[in-house]
């Protein structure tokens, strides 16, 4: 039984998904540090001009946790963020099969930004073909200490290997994993070259790229660059 557990993110970028279709659990840590200027909030998406931002404004306050952070509704981020994706991915063939979803997404009034982020991550993980459990971190009862706490995930999905990504031996404790009886295994993502609109090619961009340029082609993309 593999897991893999990450923060929840805003319309995520590709290694993402391919690190949700590697487990067999993906657990959405919504109960830990929100980080400000990273991706929680934020991604990027193809436009003629290379790449912007398109950015959920938040009420931020220093020590808050990802669960715990408001979005700034004074702001109409919504029409823009539904305008961006039309207007940048109008030629994309296969937008109109997921604009339904975001036209309807972009319409709710999202108080919380963990809510909107798992909503549309549960969306993609459907649109992509990724077919796997998904809990959310805050409803488990856990420790505080970072690598305790990947730990207690673990042993409550009953996993015998953590999937870590790339930089985790930086920051956790694998011989405690090692412990507890847990084999860690670090992601090695290889990033697809594929077909998008605009002239060339631009890397980490959000899923929403790859999905509105290839449709149900796009799991097959991600896997046949990253062999299992």
């Amino acid at each position: 039984m593999i897991v893999a557990i990450h923060q929840p993110q805003y319309l995520p970028w590709i290694g993402y998904f391919d690190k949700i279709d590697r487990s067999d659990v993906f657990v959405l840590l919504d109960n830990v540090q929100y980080k400000k200027n990273e991706f929680q909030n934020r991604n990027r998406i193809k436009t003629s001009q290379g790449w912007q931002w398109i950015t959920v404004p938040v009420l931020y306050k220093y020590t808050e946790k990802i669960n715990e952070v408001k979005i700034n509704n004074t702001v109409d981020w919504q029409r823009k963020h539904l305008s961006a994706l039309i207007c940048n991915y109008s030629k994309a063939p296969f937008l109109k099969e997921h604009l339904g979803f975001f036209e309807e997404t972009f319409s709710i009034h999202w108080e919380c930004l963990v809510e909107i982020n798992i909503h549309i991550i549960k969306y993609l993980n459907k649109a992509l073909g990724i077919n796997k459990e998904v809990l959310v971190a805050s409803n488990l009862k856990l420790r505080e200490e970072p690598t305790e706490r990947l730990i207690d995930i673990c042993k409550y999905v009953q996993a015998d290997t953590y999937l870590s990504g790339e930089s985790g031996a930086n920051y956790m404790n694998v011989d405690a994993f090692t412990q507890a009886k847990i084999h860690v295994k670090f992601q090695d993502f290889h990033h697809p070259v594929y077909q998008q609109l605009y002239d060339k090619f631009e890397p980490l961009m959000s899923i929403v790229d790859l999905l509105f340029n290839h449709g149900t082609h796009s799991l097959e993309i991600i896997r046949n660059q990253n062999k299992r």
